[in-house]
């Protein structure tokens, strides 16, 4: 048995640090290219270039597409190619980052991440995920490494929506309960090894921030204001959880989430939103689960505003035989639902998807005011 550990060399983050964009990428090489949205461009587009222009280089670009698609990385990689350039930067929200990863390993670039939301752990990992031109899962791709460079500007992470900031928390607290539920079988984490001591230290301390700073910092990102509790949930988000789940571990949460996305009602959804129902089915799922924590979790999600029903998915009226494609996958060949140390069956995950939808309804029941 061997463990192992991956991270990027290096993480960037702070008020204003977008600022300094220029100098970091040139650790890195000469001639970046960026790519990013329209939308994102214009938000952080003045800054980057008034930076890159001080440290005296001259960027390409090209405009994300929308989905993390193979298609789309490819294309990405041929136009970098095109332009000789040596340094790849993804800016924006985690699809934008995946192919900017996907297509830096494909032209053999230097890769930087500049996130511009705290909605998932994209940003430090070695992994894309891949989606269809429609935006449903297709699965994973691991990396040989993690991005040379993550730089997040904390004063653009709190002037995004609220919603990316919560959908983010939501990504963060699979990472201990997912982490926890897979060493207890020693699985094979995504750096291709047993967790490290540090990984789960390091997953659990997601946990506790979560726990101990969200609700402070969701309020106050919903004013735009960058408090002590917003950095610490920023760090979170963003490093703490990319490193714990990475080596951590996964298992039902994520693969549920995955999987509520080819849901025609989940397609509005983010990510971190189809995670934190798959907390808590995993959790309903999990013979090992303290009750009590259980239902800390489900009022913790519940006051940052993150779905605990059917309902919430847009779902209420969905039914067993439809749930019945998300348990029959979870139970196949090549699940992460494999990584718990108990046999995980269709009809069991369908019962714990089922019975995660009626605890949830019942803790609405009892919050003094519901966000939605």
């Amino acid at each position: 048995m061997k463990t192992v550990l991956i991270a990027p060399n290096k993480y960037v983050q702070g008020r204003g640090v977008l600022g300094e964009i220029g100098s970091y990428i040139k650790l890195l090489g000469q001639k970046p290219i960026i790519l990013w949205s329209p939308g994102i461009k214009r938000i952080i587009g003045s800054t980057v270039r008034a930076s890159l222009k001080e440290a005296g280089l001259e960027p390409s670009d090209i405009e994300f597409q929308g989905e993390s698609t193979k298609a789309e990385a490819t294309r990405v990689a041929a136009a970098a190619a095109d332009v000789g350039a040596d340094v790849m930067v993804g800016a924006g929200g985690g699809k934008a980052l995946d192919t900017a990863k996907a297509a830096a390993v494909e032209a053999g670039l230097k890769m930087m991440t500049c996130p511009t939301i705290a909605s998932n752990d994209t940003p430090t990992s070695a992994a894309t995920v891949w989606y269809d031109e429609k935006g449903n899962f297709e699965g994973f791709e691991c990396w040989p490494f993690n991005p040379d460079i993550v730089l997040v500007d904390s004063l653009v992470i709190a002037h995004a929506p609220v919603r990316t900031f919560a959908s983010g928390m939501g990504d963060a607290l699979a990472t201990w309960v997912e982490a926890e539920a897979a060493y207890k079988t020693r699985a094979t984490n995504l750096g291709g090894g047993v967790s490290t001591l540090a990984a789960m230290t390091l997953a659990r301390l997601a946990y506790d921030n979560l726990m101990e700073y969200g609700v402070e910092a969701r309020r106050a990102v919903e004013h735009q204001l960058l408090t002590p509790a917003v950095e610490k949930i920023i760090e979170t988000n963003v490093l703490l959880s990319g490193l714990g789940f990475e080596s951590g571990g996964l298992a039902t949460a994520h693969m549920v989430a995955n999987l509520l996305s080819n849901f025609p009602e989940c397609k509005d959804m983010m990510h971190g939103e189809k995670v934190s129902f798959g907390i808590v089915t995993q959790l309903c799922l999990d013979e090992d689960t303290d009750v009590d924590v259980m239902c800390q979790i489900f009022d913790f999600l519940i006051a940052i505003g993150l779905p605990v029903t059917f309902a919430q998915l847009n779902m209420k009226e969905v039914g067993r035989e439809q749930l019945r494609t998300v348990g029959d996958i979870c139970a196949g060949e090549g699940s992460l639902c494999a990584n718990h140390c108990f046999e995980v069956t269709s009809d069991g995950v369908v019962d714990a998807m089922m019975a995660a939808d009626q605890l949830g309804s019942e803790r609405l029941t009892f919050q003094p005011e519901n966000k939605s």
